[in-house]
């Protein structure tokens, strides 16, 4: 408890980190305060009677949705699609820097390229935002109906477009800022929020349904915390495993000076591809369900049941091969192989070009498949926690596993390395006695 006290008195006794830490609590604040305000044209109080009978965005994408923006979806608030258009907006610039080598190329000039990049995926932020903003006034018009203030009708279609398109502009600058001028990744930190957002509530109907059943419902209640932090501890192991790979430089002379000759590793994350395997196999899953009609059949409503034996299976075969999927297409051992030869950097024992590429793929196919295996079963967790711990709520599991556990782990890991890193450079002690703290990026793939 001494250390601790003193670790908060060197954090904020660093002007430069206060500042950060003041900047963004700011920013958060602005944020959680237009997620509660409601769209113009729709009656609070109407609403709010609505959304507590409302099941349509309890699970599928659209509760995914809904727990990303911190509950601000199914209150028609403002900043209802929150920073999810920029998010996929970004991941349509990725993949094509990926698959589209012109894109490739551009984002390879440097600075002016990634502004370039950077300037697009803005562009077609606004594209997704208004086509979604389309389809969640029809989600209003059939959820909410009632809601809808008469007298507004002509002006809500135009009105709740071009607001909801201003309103993730709006997050989409406040994560910028807060990346620019804050602490952390702004984007990661507004999605934590809203996720976070929800725990409080889902404690409070977790606690009110078991005080119901007595001393033995308190029990269980305490061994689903002490869980709950077995399964955080796990994760972050997850999201720090790393394979090393020895790295050596070749030693050079140059007059009486000798340059390389340095040891090094090459750091291969077992979880290369984060979370995206989890976002793609909840959307492929409730497409199907959606687009075929089966989640409203008793022989395939295991689609939308995430305690059902079957969805598991489903699932986690999708996360296992959409964990290899994307590994595969933001992962290239050719380039780091070249990376290495051009920078007089060899394996030991494997010759430079493409066997040293070849022996780095085999290296990422072994340890992405434990990974893949790992992530699989996190992202059924909730499931298999709502049988074990029979009468949980479905609001308290989800933050068991998936999608929600995953980021905030990632946020909190990599704001808490930022930190530390402030500190280490000022001759301060690090946030941990022994070791360092490694976030999402730290073990990176690159040279």
């Amino acid at each position: 408890m001494k250390k601790l006290i003193k670790t908060l008195k060197n954090i904020w006794s660093i002007e430069e980190l206060r500042n950060k830490i003041t900047f963004t609590l700011l920013l958060i604040f602005i944020y959680i305060i237009g997620t509660h305000i409601v769209l113009p044209g729709i009656d609070p109080n109407k609403l709010e009677e609505l959304a507590k009978g409302n099941s349509k965005t309890s699970g599928g994408l659209l509760g995914l949705l809904d727990t990303f923006v911190g509950g601000s979806f199914n209150r028609a608030s403002i900043f209802a699609l929150g920073i999810m258009p920029y998010i996929s907006a970004s991941i349509f610039m990725q993949l094509m820097t990926i698959l589209v080598p012109q894109i490739a190329k551009i984002q390879k000039e440097g600075e002016s390229g990634r502004k370039k990049i950077n300037q697009w995926t803005r562009y077609l932020t606004v594209g997704v935002t208004a086509f979604q903003a389309i389809a969640y006034i029809s989600f209003l018009t059939q959820t909410y109906g009632s809601a809808l203030i008469p007298a507004y009708s002509n002006y809500f279609w135009i009105s709740t477009v071009v607001i909801l398109t201003v309103g993730t502009l709006f997050v989409m600058w406040l994560g910028e800022k807060i990346t620019d001028k804050g602490l952390g990744n702004g984007t990661s930190i507004i999605i934590m929020i809203g996720i976070l957002g929800r725990l409080p509530q889902a404690i409070v109907q977790e606690w009110a349904f078991r005080t119901t059943r007595g001393a033995g419902g308190l029990l269980i209640m305490l061994i689903e915390i002490v869980f709950l932090i077995a399964v955080i501890m796990g994760l972050i192991m997850l999201i720090q495993g790393t394979r090393r790979v020895p790295v050596n430089y070749a030693k050079q002379i140059v007059g009486n000076r000798q340059f390389g000759g340095a040891r090094n590793f090459l750091p291969l994350k077992v979880n290369a591809s984060g979370v995206m395997p989890i976002i793609f196999a909840q959307a492929i899953l409730f497409l199907v369900a959606f687009i075929t009609g089966l989640g409203s059949t008793t022989q395939a409503s295991f689609l939308n049941d995430h305690t059902n034996i079957w969805y598991m299976v489903i699932y986690s075969v999708a996360v296992i091969g959409f964990t290899f999927l994307y590994t595969a297409l933001i992962f290239n051992p050719k380039q780091m192989a070249d990376e290495l030869k051009r920078n007089n950097g060899f394996i030991p024992g494997v010759k430079p070009g493409q066997p040293t590429a070849d022996y780095i793929g085999t290296i990422m196919d072994r340890i992405t498949l434990p990974g893949a295996v790992l992530l699989a079963f996190v992202g059924i967790l909730p499931g298999i926690c709502q049988v074990a711990f029979v009468g949980m709520t479905q609001s308290f599991s989800t933050f068991f596993g998936g999608t929600s556990l995953l980021i905030m782990v990632g946020v909190v890991l990599d704001t808490l390395q930022q930190i530390e890193t402030q500190l280490l450079m000022r001759q301060y002690d690090g946030l941990m006695s022994s070791g360092r703290i490694q976030g999402r990026q730290t073990a990176t793939t690159t040279v």
